[in-house]
Order: C-alpha cells, then structure tokens, then sequence
C-alpha cells in the first residue's frame, strides 16, 4: 500500500468523527502505527494533518518526514528532535501494552492524537491508544487536568500528566499554530459543488451527486412533489473524498416507471449564497403529449383550410398564384427591377413564369 493509500484511509477515519469545529475553530491530528510481523508499512509510520488538510507522512524506518500539497517550505514548523522523543515515548508504551496483552502474530499498535485551537485559544488535547484495531485507551487533557480510560494499568498518572503538560501539549499547539499560519488559506478555502441531478441508467433510479466541494460540510435532500423523502428510501449519502482534497457525497432514489411526480434535489453549502435546488419531471413525456396534440390539430386544420381554398377558386376559373410571384409581378409593372432567379427544378427563370399568367 503506498502514502496516498495511507493518508485516504486515515481522512475516511477522520470523516466518521463528528465535524471539528465553527469556522474560527482548529484541529490538529497527529497519527502513529507501529507494526509487528509480515506487513508492507515500515514497522512505524506516522501522518498529520490540520483539519482534514493532509500535512506530512514520516517514514520511520528512513527517519524521513514527506510533506504533502504544501506551497511553502515548512521544515520550520516542526522540531525533528522533538518528534524523536515522542516518538520514543509511545514506543514504550507500545512496549508496556505489548508485554500486558502479549499478542499473538501480527500485531498493530496505533495512536491517533488530536489537539484544538477554538476561537484562536488552546483547546483540549485527546489521545487514543488501540491495539489489532480495538480502542484500548483514551486520555483528555483539559485545563492542566488529566482524565482517561484505560485497559492497560501501568499508566502512571504524574509522570503521564507531566508528560501531557512539559512535551505532548504544548508541542502539538505549537505545530497546529505553525501549520495554520502555512496553510491558511488552504483550510479556509471555500470550493462550490457541482451537482447533477437526474436518471441514472441503467434502472429506474433518480442520482443526485454534488462533487469537488469544500469543506466538507453540505447537506443534500431529496423531495417528491414538495415533501421530503423518507431517509430508508434512499441510498448512498457518504461523504467520500476525492483525490484534490475536496469531496463528493450521491444519493441515489428508486423510482416506479409508470409513477408520475415532479422531484427535486436541493443542496446547501457554506460556498453557495443560496440552496441550489434541481428538479426532475417524469410526467414530462405526458406534458409533450397534451402540448403535441392541439398543435397537430392545428396543423391539420390549416391545411384542410388551404386546399379548400384553392379547390374552391380552381372551380371558379381564377387563377391562383402564389403571393411572392404577384408581388414581384407588380412590382415590375411599377417600374421597380425585378431580379432573375434560375429555378433549377424547371429550367426557366420565375420572370418567364410570371409573364406567362
């Protein structure tokens, strides 16, 4: 599995965790897993991310940080040594769960981190510890004050409290301040939706889909001549992520062939002024038949008219002659010159036709 694998697994994560915060609020995550046994990852591997900007991976086996879609240089923002010993101070752990659980093969051990800025002040600081993908631990830090859950009791409270309060804190606040004056403009970005909404072939099913947005943040409903669709009758509605670092979400109807209702898809998104809202007639193919019908007739009506007309002036010995030839007739009576068009079926120009009446 390669980096770009990694960091989407990680942002699908992120995205079934509720939603960070107001637009004045930050978050900072901060991913480490360590393996053991047969596996393509190197044996520990780390990622972070501000929101859900993916921000650096670090190989650990190489010691080599990779930055991800940044424009600027940030080495500054983060102090490699710094890293080392937390780095070294969640190996330990992992040693003490290892030695507690005493797992069996392959094993992962995995702790994901997060740290908040609300309204440009620190916020709290959470962690969680899981083992073969099972939460084993969660520790809070708030306030100067330490509160957890946990599986494993070797924690240490002081020394895990002071650990919080010298290095684990006040260094994730200060990468989620130095990554937030980077990538600013990126996190405060506001991309409109492009949504589609109409049948999806083949079935009889109506698709709604609004892709490349951003934030992620955006509510789709769908309505059945004015009423709201009831949720088990749709399909779909996940937010997925696409590969710019924007997003996608679809929903998906199933729909009667011969049922007749006007529907509609109404989005709302923070980039638009307004909910856009799409609609679907499949009464249409009716509505074409009502409309196509009196102009047929109409049609109808005016032909019969014409050749009754003319019928009728045959039988009476006059003449009947198209309006443009007697115009231009008269015309030339009045001195006005007449141009020759060649009339290709005939042979002869429409001035002969006209001095033969």
């Amino acid at each position: 599995m390669n980096i770009n694998n990694m960091d989407t697994i990680l942002v699908l994560f992120l995205l079934s965790l509720p939603t960070a915060a107001p637009n004045d609020s930050y978050t900072f995550w901060a991913s480490a897993i360590y393996t053991k046994g047969q596996t393509p990852f190197p044996k520990y591997f780390g990622t972070m991310m501000l929101n859900d900007v993916r921000l650096v991976y670090y190989n650990g086996e190489t010691d080599t940080f990779i930055g991800r879609g940044n424009t600027t240089n940030e080495e500054s923002v983060f102090n490699s040594n710094e890293l080392h010993n937390i780095g070294q101070a969640i190996q330990n752990r992992w040693a003490i769960v290892e030695h507690f659980h005493k797992p069996e093969g392959f094993s992962t051990f995995q702790v994901l981190v997060l740290c908040q800025l609300d309204k440009g002040r620190p916020g709290q600081m959470i962690t969680w510890e899981a083992l073969q993908g099972s939460t084993i631990d969660e520790l809070h830090w708030y306030n100067g004050t330490l509160n957890y859950t946990a599986q494993v009791p070797t924690i240490d409270y002081n020394a895990t409290s002071k650990q919080f309060e010298n290095l684990f804190y006040p260094y994730c606040i200060q990468l989620l301040n130095g990554f937030l004056g980077k990538r600013i403009n990126q996190v405060n970005r506001k991309v409109k939706p492009e949504v589609r909404f109409g049948q999806k072939s083949p079935g009889p099913h109506l698709l709604c889909r609004a892709t490349g947005f951003y934030p992620r943040d955006i509510n789709m409903t769908l309505f059945r001549d004015g009423q709201l669709v009831a949720d088990h009758e749709i399909t779909g509605g996940d937010l997925l992520p696409n590969d710019d670092g924007t997003y996608q979400m679809r929903k998906i109807l199933e729909i009667s062939a011969d049922e007749k209702h006007i529907y509609s898809c109404t989005v709302s998104h923070v980039s638009l002024d307004n909910k856009l809202s799409l609609e679907y007639d499949n009464r249409t193919p009716l509505k074409l038949v009502i409309i196509l019908i009196p102009t047929v007739l109409g049609l109808v009506l005016i032909s019969v008219t014409v050749i009754a007309i003319i019928q009728a002036k045959k039988r009476r010995g006059v003449a009947v002659v198209p309006v443009f030839l007697w115009r231009r007739k008269h015309a030339g009576k009045a001195g006005v010159p007449v141009q020759h068009v060649n009339s290709v079926d005939s042979g002869h120009s429409n001035d002969s036709m006209i001095n033969d009446l």
